[in-house]
Formats: C-alpha cells, structure tokens, sequence
C-alpha cells in the first residue's frame, strides 16, 4: 500500500499545483474548471492519506514486495455472482437517470427509482431465496 499511498501522493500534488497555475493564467475568471481541478488534487491526496493509514493497521501490502512474485496476487477478491440480473438492471437505471437529465425530470425521478430498486436488490442478493445465509 506503501507504493500505492505515494502513487495518489504524487498525483494529488500534480492536480493541486495545476489547479492554481491554471486559476493564475485564467486569472482566476473560469469557475468551472478550477475547482474541478483542485478537488481531484484534494480527492488523490485523500485517497493518498487513507492508504498511509490503513497501513500501518494491516502491514506491508503485495505490492510493496521487492521481491514479489505475481503469483502472491492469486487469492479470492470476492463473491460474485455470474448468473445475476441485478447489474444489468442498475446500469439501465442509471442510463434512464442521465437521460432524464436532457427530457426531463420526470423521466430522472423514473431512473432514480429504478435505480435505487436494482441497488437494492443488488446488494439483498444473497440474503433471500436460494442462496440466503
């Protein structure tokens, strides 16, 4: 996590340091681009400060090994289903929800529910049914 805490270090910096040279040469007239800017740089150096943290909770991560193997990042990443509809579903939602934003809002308030109902069911997934606990 050592490697991973001094990527998003570096990064954060970068968009910090560009975000005011950009509000400098615009002279600080363009208000959208600006804040983006320095709230990525914000948001890396977060990340940057989370993975200094956590690790010195959990150790020395895989990646920061010098002499790792790729084999040591075999393992289980996680449960997944491949038979589930549940994304699929939250995707189209979601793709109803932006183009509510261009019709109109009623379509977005559509989208928002389907949204939320295949999120939901998402994540409820292996609490019912089947495959429940």
């Amino acid at each position: 996590m050592n490697v991973a805490a001094k990527i998003f270090g570096i990064i954060g910096v970068f968009f910090v340091i560009v975000g005011f040279v950009y509000g400098f040469w615009t002279e600080w007239t363009e208000w959208a681009g600006i804040p983006a800017l320095l709230a990525l740089g914000g948001m890396g150096l977060m990340i940057a400060w989370y993975l200094q943290a956590t690790e010195k909770r959990y150790g020395q991560g895989v990646s920061d090994d010098e002499d790792g193997e790729i084999i040591a990042y075999a393992g289980t990443y996680g449960t997944f289903a491949p038979w589930s509809w549940w994304p699929l579903g939250l995707g189209l939602g979601c793709a109803v929800s932006f183009a509510g934003l261009a019709v109109g809002w009623w379509v977005f308030i559509i989208g928002a529910a389907l949204s939320m109902f295949f999120c939901i069911g998402w994540v409820y997934e292996f609490s019912r049914g089947k495959y429940a606990h």
